[in-house]
């Protein structure tokens, strides 16, 4: 059975192709949710508003979850609330970055 934790993972692959950072250490998944049937929601955020990327991170994260073996569907959501900041990037990241 597919976990919130599996997706998780997973999306350790996805990178954000302006600043070469998984989505998951830059603080850009804010909730993923799996129920029984194997249906995936995720809300995310992005960088900015205007995130030229943001179709492609969007792309490469249902094409990435939906890979998974006991998806049965994938349902992203774009959120501002609460609007990311640097602060949301991995505390470990951050100190690599010198942030």
């Amino acid at each position: 059975m597919i976990t919130a934790e599996t997706v998780r993972k997973a999306l350790r692959g996805v990178k954000d192709p302006e600043l070469n950072l998984n989505i998951i250490d830059l603080g850009l998944v804010y909730e993923v949710d799996v129920d029984e049937a194997g249906a995936v929601g995720i809300k995310m955020t992005l960088t900015s508003p205007g995130c030229p990327a943001g179709p492609e991170i969007t792309e490469d994260v249902r094409a990435t979850v939906a890979d998974l073996e006991g998806v049965s569907g994938v349902d992203i959501e774009i959120v501002w609330e609460p609007y990311w900041t640097p602060e949301r990037i991995d505390p470990r990241v951050r100190a690599f970055l010198g942030i």
